[in-house]
């Protein structure tokens, strides 16, 4: 992730912020006008934009995952031997995570707002933020990236 800033004729503001946020992944645009009122500043937020095989599919992410009932076994046994107030690791978040978003697969088709995936998506986000704050991407796609590697090196 980076930040870019750009100084530019007013006239010129809407095309320079249709290149960039076409070029990259973006969050907001900020507009200021320079001290001497002449030209715009534009400051945004962006990283590459992702290529599709750095995305699996839920179906490619999860192929080799244990099944749903395992993972919410391996969750709850991990919350119980836990001292209250403790802090989880990397695991904990990601395994929850992805066992939400494969909860919410089972649920989209009939209810793509629904609360499993509303849930799932604020496992994905926590998860995200975790690890890279800042990142503009899919929330859950990330989560499918990361559980993928993760398989990939445990195998």
């Amino acid at each position: 992730m980076f930040e870019i800033r750009v100084i530019c004729h007013p006239a010129d503001t809407d095309r320079v912020t249709t290149a960039l946020t076409t070029t990259f992944a973006t969050g907001d645009v900020r507009r200021y006008p320079t001290r001497d009122g002449k030209h715009t500043r534009l400051y945004l937020t962006a990283d590459h934009r992702p290529t599709p095989a750095d995305w699996p599919t839920p179906e490619q992410a999860y192929v080799g995952a244990p099944s749903i009932n395992s993972e919410i076994g391996w969750i709850s046994h991990s919350l119980a031997d836990a001292e209250c107030y403790t802090e989880l690791d990397r695991e904990f978040y990601l395994r929850k995570a992805a066992l939400l978003d494969r909860i919410a697969l089972l649920d989209e088709p009939d209810a793509p707002d629904g609360d499993a995936t509303e849930t799932a998506h604020a496992a994905a986000v926590f998860l995200l933020d975790m690890d890279q704050p800042g990142t503009i991407c899919d929330p859950r796609a990330y989560v499918r990236q990361q559980y993928a590697h993760t398989l990939t090196d445990c195998q």
